[in-house]
């Protein structure tokens, strides 16, 4: 069995697909069991009467044209969180096979695996060294019942940067061993850039991207797996057959045509320019303690009396992530960067305090 099929369930790659009713637009459709009439509110351009194109060819086309990969390449989902959801029940038998997590990261990595009934590995990041990756513990923490590694880069709630050399150490190291699993939700913040090229060169690898952050469609739920042509089929194995809906597919589609990708790209900058600035203001706080960097549209925030803070932000009216309970967060608060307007007000409440 070649490339990494031998790491998936073998129920899931003896699957048959499932056989949605056929797609063909310059058809009238009367084999679906739809009905023929729209909804009074419906004002979608394909009509939600109508179920929508299993894995759109259009929205493909263009995530694959924005990510810089094939179009069989991407598999389309509801968010990061599906693709997750997707890839932890495709290749982890329950009570079997782990999931290896370096905290404090994306809850829903464990989330998915405690659902699915898999094992859970931790490898934390190291704080001392700025939440940095561990690459040699990492590769001696991985068992051959471990079937995922999930790093998420930027580093949700720590805001930083995943060393690339790390993180190539530890993909050359599970070759054939494991599918390691980049979570780029935040990249576009990012000087960095997106690991997509690697692609080409590691089949064992994936990468998650979604649309919910740099392209304001976080309601729409849109997201992608890049990976190789034989995982992504495998994913579309299991995934729903109508999973992104009409709206979502519209949505997405119009906000990559025409100068919309621009547009997104100049918010970004926007964002990246109140990033500093919010960080700067937070630092002369004087119940702030540190401001970590960061290289996401958030910043993971330290003080002494976290609650204190987090209680001036209610007060005026705004929300902070509280994320005091995960490992090596104790007097972090988490915030996400707003307008100038949202920011400005934050920052009057926290000096306040």
């Amino acid at each position: 069995m070649s490339g990494v099929l031998h790491l998936a369930r073998p129920e899931i790659v003896a699957l048959a697909p499932y056989s949605p009713a056929r797609w063909d637009p310059a058809l009238v459709r009367l084999h679906a069991n739809e009905n023929p009439w729209r909804g009074a509110a419906d004002r979608t351009r394909a009509g939600l009467n109508r179920y929508p194109e299993p894995q759109s060819s259009l929205l493909i086309d263009r995530l694959a044209a924005l990510y810089g990969v094939a179009p069989e390449q991407v598999l389309v989902g509801r968010g990061s969180d599906e693709g997750i959801d997707l890839l932890v029940r495709t290749f982890c038998r329950a009570g079997q096979d782990q999931v290896l997590i370096c905290p404090p990261t994306f809850a829903m990595y464990r989330f998915a695996a405690a659902v699915q009934g898999a094992g859970v590995i931790e490898v934390p990041l190291r704080r001392e060294d700025g939440f940095a990756l561990d690459a040699g513990a990492v590769l001696a923490a991985c068992t051959p019942a471990t079937r995922l590694v999930f790093l998420c880069s930027p580093n949700n709630p720590t805001g930083n940067q995943l060393d690339r050399q790390a993180v190539r150490r530890i993909v050359e190291g599970l070759a054939g061993r494991a599918l390691v699993v980049i979570d780029e939700a935040y990249v576009e913040f990012s000087s960095a850039g997106s690991l997509a090229p690697w692609l080409a060169r590691y089949g064992h690898l994936a990468i998650l991207r979604t649309l919910s952050k740099a392209y304001g469609l976080a309601g729409a739920r849109c997201g992608a797996v890049l990976a190789a042509p034989e995982v992504t089929g495998l994913l579309r194995r299991v995934i729903p057959p109508y999973a992104v809906s009409a709206q979502t597919i519209e949505a997405a589609t119009d906000a990559l045509a025409g100068d919309g990708v621009e547009a997104c790209r100049d918010q970004v900058r926007r964002l990246v320019e109140e990033r500093g600035r919010v960080a700067a203001r937070l630092a002369s706080v004087p119940l702030v303690s540190k401001v970590w960097p960061s290289e996401a549209n958030f910043l993971l925030v330290e003080s002494p009396d976290p609650g204190r803070l987090l209680e001036a932000g209610i007060a005026a009216g705004l929300l902070v992530r509280d994320v005091r309970g995960q490992a090596g967060l104790s007097g972090c608060l988490r915030v996400t960067i707003g307008s100038p307007d949202q920011n400005e007000r934050l920052l009057a409440a926290l000096e306040a305090a």
